[in-house]
Order: structure tokens, then C-alpha cells, then sequence
């Protein structure tokens, strides 16, 4: 009888872990999820600004169509990317355009001193540093639910329950981390 009492003890104890397992992974990937959302909240707040920002540069930067329709077209691969990897590409690409397009507004003091465009650049400024808050949130989620379903023994319960790694929001390549200047002194 003793035994008896012994063994489902130990079996409620398994089951116990194997829920507490399940409901811990259930949610890192709902933060992780969520974190990502986040990303998106950031990430279609600069997209709605870049048409206001190139209304109010077009008609000073005359010589800049290229750019423009550049930053353009950036702007709508960002839009239509779909997975992280693809975002991150898209929105390394975006960020070089509007780097482009700041660095040649330069030659342009009466654009610099225009008041729609200096809110739009603040705006546009505190954005980017909302965008890269949010990725370095979604990043931190990702880690912590990469490395529960990677470690013994909630590796085990993560692979029963077909839980997969999260893909973390890097930048492409070297030139695409650089911040672009948006220095207008």
C-alpha cells in the first residue's frame, strides 16, 4: 500500500513539472508574440510617417527624385515583408533610404528651417529610438524562450509539444546598423 502511495506521488509530482513546463513555455512564446507586436506597433508608425516626411521634402529637393523613390520603395518592401528575417532585411534597406535622403536634405537650409519638417524629423527620430527599444525587447524575449526550449528538461517537453525557435530581428550586414545622421545644425 505504502508503495502504491509512493508511486503516484511521484507520478503527480511528473505531471505537475510537465504542466508547469508546458504553461512556462506557453507563455514565453505569448511575450515573445507579444514583443512582436510591439515591433509592428513601432514599425507602422515610421511607415505612416515617411509619406508625410517626402511630401514636405518634395517640393524643396528637386534634384532628389532618385532618393524619393527610393526611400518609396523601401518604404512598400518594408510594408509587404512578412517574417522577421524579412523584416529585418526590408527595414535595414528603409533605414539606409532615410539616411540618404537626410544626409542630401543638408544641401537644403530652407527645408532645414521648415517647421513641418523639423516635426516630422523629431517624430521620425523618436521613432527610431522606440523601434530600437522594441527589437532589443523582442530580442531579450527570444533568448529566454530559445534557451527554455533548448535546455533539460523543458527541451523535452518543447519538442513533445512541437515548440519551435523564434527568429531574432538582426540587421543584415555592417552598413545597415549604422544610424543614419539626421543632424540638421
Amino acid at each position: 500500500m505504502t508503495v502504491l502511495w509512493v508511486v503516484l506521488a511521484v507520478v503527480v509530482v511528473i505531471i505537475l513539472s510537465v504542466v508547469g513546463v508546458f504553461n512556462s513555455l506557453v507563455g514565453l512564446r505569448n511575450q515573445v508574440k507579444n514583443s512582436w507586436s510591439q515591433i509592428e506597433v513601432q514599425l507602422k508608425r515610421r511607415h505612416d510617417l515617411i509619406p508625410n516626411l517626402i511630401e514636405s521634402v518634395k517640393g524643396y529637393v528637386q534634384h532628389e527624385r532618385g532618393t524619393l523613390e527610393n526611400l518609396t520603395k523601401a518604404r512598400s518592401q518594408a510594408i509587404s515583408a512578412q517574417t522577421v528575417g524579412e523584416k529585418a532585411k526590408a527595414e535595414g534597406v528603409l533605414s539606409g533610404a532615410l539616411g540618404r535622403l537626410m544626409v542630401s536634405v543638408e544641401n537644403y537650409p530652407d527645408l532645414k528651417a521648415n517647421q513641418n519638417f523639423l516635426a516630422l524629423q523629431e517624430e521620425l527620430s523618436s521613432t527610431e529610438n522606440r523601434i530600437a527599444f522594441a527589437r532589443q525587447n523582442y530580442n531579450d524575449q527570444v533568448l529566454a524562450f530559445n534557451n527554455k526550449i533548448q535546455m533539460f528538461p523543458s527541451n523535452l517537453i518543447a519538442n513533445s509539444f512541437a515548440f519551435t525557435k523564434e527568429e531574432f530581428f538582426e540587421l543584415e550586414d555592417k552598413t545597415e546598423k549604422e544610424v543614419p545622421k539626421v543632424s540638421f545644425s
